[in-house]
């Protein structure tokens, strides 16, 4: 091979070389810019919410998947109510007070704000484009049952107050220190749940919403 092609051949490897860093930089970069645009609509779509530091504490890392889709974002705040309602009701079946009275009860509201809540998180999927019936048919679906979730979190913090106020279980028992606990994160759920019912309602078109506040 001669020297002038041999440089010529170094030359254009070096050429691809700086290519491949230049594009890869760019992706990286429109990559960064990209996820920091979704963490910023999260964080926006936070503020319409009653509790928005929990909202953007659960969102913001699903803001890669939500991308800027107000559907995905109501679906991904369904996800982590249902999952805190699984989790709740896991910590009382595996506690010491776990197996009757107030704690039974909210062991089943739990475990049935978590169905409602995943049957709202798949009905999403199903909803079809915006302004058609189907869509309607299944954001009202969604409503009724994010709805009832929320019921269930308000039952389970009365039937924890009536207990309370019962005193039972005695004060500085591990039933006593249970309901706190379980208070807790029943109050986890339910703010988790609050917020994802004020997403899904932001789904409603304009013209609904305000017919709605007439």
């Amino acid at each position: 091979m001669t020297l002038p092609r041999r440089r010529h051949l170094v030359l254009l490897a070096g050429l691809l070389v700086l290519v491949v860093v230049a594009a890869t930089a760019t992706a990286s970069t429109d990559s960064s810019s990209t996820t920091a645009v979704a963490v910023d609509f999260v964080r926006r779509s936070c503020r319409s919410t009653e509790y928005p530091r929990v909202c953007e504490t659960t969102l913001v890392p699903c803001a890669a998947s939500v991308g800027r889709s107000p559907r995905r974002l109501a679906r991904a705040a369904l996800v982590v109510g249902a999952d805190r309602a699984r989790n709740c009701s896991a910590y009382i079946h595996g506690s010491r007070s776990g197996s009757g009275g107030a704690m039974k009860d909210c062991a089943e509201l739990a475990r049935d704000a978590e169905d409602r809540l995943r049957q709202s998180a798949a009905e999403m999927e199903r909803m079809g484009r915006a302004g058609t019936p189907r869509f309607a048919w299944s954001l009202s679906n969604v409503q009724t049952w994010a709805s009832a979730a929320l019921t269930d979190t308000s039952t389970c913090l009365d039937s924890l107050a009536q207990h309370k106020d019962r005193g039972r279980g005695g004060k500085g028992s591990d039933g006593d220190d249970d309901a706190v606990r379980v208070k807790r994160r029943v109050v986890a759920v339910a703010q988790a749940t609050s917020n994802a019912l004020a997403l899904v309602n932001r789904l409603q078109p304009a013209t609904h919403r305000q017919r709605l506040l007439l």
